[in-house]
């Protein structure tokens, strides 16, 4: 059965082509600046896209402003490590989670930086687990646009065959808000994840009110 952290974790992951038009990068800033001011516990930055630099730019960013929020950056190790963020969020096409647990444990990474992998199978949470994954981001659990590239959405049952088979956390993603956030954690899930649950928020006071909404869930 999966590990539960100390409370439900809430994620905010980012996605700044969902903001359409405009400058995507300012208001992907803006955005997770207002995320961790409301009181997200983790922010994972997901813009594969990105080159480098920028990324590095909004990375060190987000670590400075982090009161007690941890930075998750997908696939760069290396601007994860250099930024002083807190993870890194591997996927099928990122670096082996078995390589770099290794190198971790190998004493190139500081205490407590977490090694997140992205399943969408009970097979594939237990090969992370295996690889020495820290946890695993699980979905899609529910429809959402994001998620439709990797099948069709799993459901609550799933999720909790997914938390039973692994002892490492198991966080919920793909269409998960406000009503059905507090199901994912009665599942077994140790947190939630999500896109346009925090990215549709107006603003500062509406991020707050959207996270006192899902905290009481732990």
């Amino acid at each position: 059965m999966s590990r539960a952290l100390k409370k439900p974790v809430v994620c905010y992951v980012t996605d700044r082509k969902g903001f359409g038009s405009g400058d995507q990068v300012a208001l992907l800033r803006e955005k997770i600046g207002m995320a961790i001011a409301a009181g997200v516990d983790w922010v994972q930055i997901r813009e594969k896209d990105l080159l480098a630099r920028a990324l590095l730019v909004i990375v060190r960013e987000a670590v400075a402003a982090a009161a007690r929020a941890r930075v998750i950056v997908n696939d760069r190790f290396d601007i994860a490590l250099a930024c002083g963020a807190g993870g890194v969020q591997l996927g099928r096409e990122s670096a082996p989670a078995r390589e770099v647990a290794a190198w971790c444990r190998g004493g190139n990474a500081p205490d407590g930086f977490s090694i997140g992998v992205s399943c969408h199978s009970i097979a594939e949470a237990q090969a992370a687990e295996s690889a020495g994954a820290s946890h695993v981001i699980f979905g899609p659990v529910f429809d959402t646009p994001s998620k439709r590239a990797f099948g069709q959405a799993q459901g609550i049952v799933k999720l909790a065959e997914v938390c039973g088979a692994v002892r490492i956390p198991v966080i919920a993603i793909g269409g998960v808000n406000v009503e059905n956030g507090a199901e994912c954690v009665a599942a077994g899930a140790a947190g939630i994840a999500a896109i346009r649950l925090f990215q549709e928020a107006p603003d500062l006071s509406a991020l707050k009110a959207l996270l006192e909404r899902l905290h009481p869930c732990e």
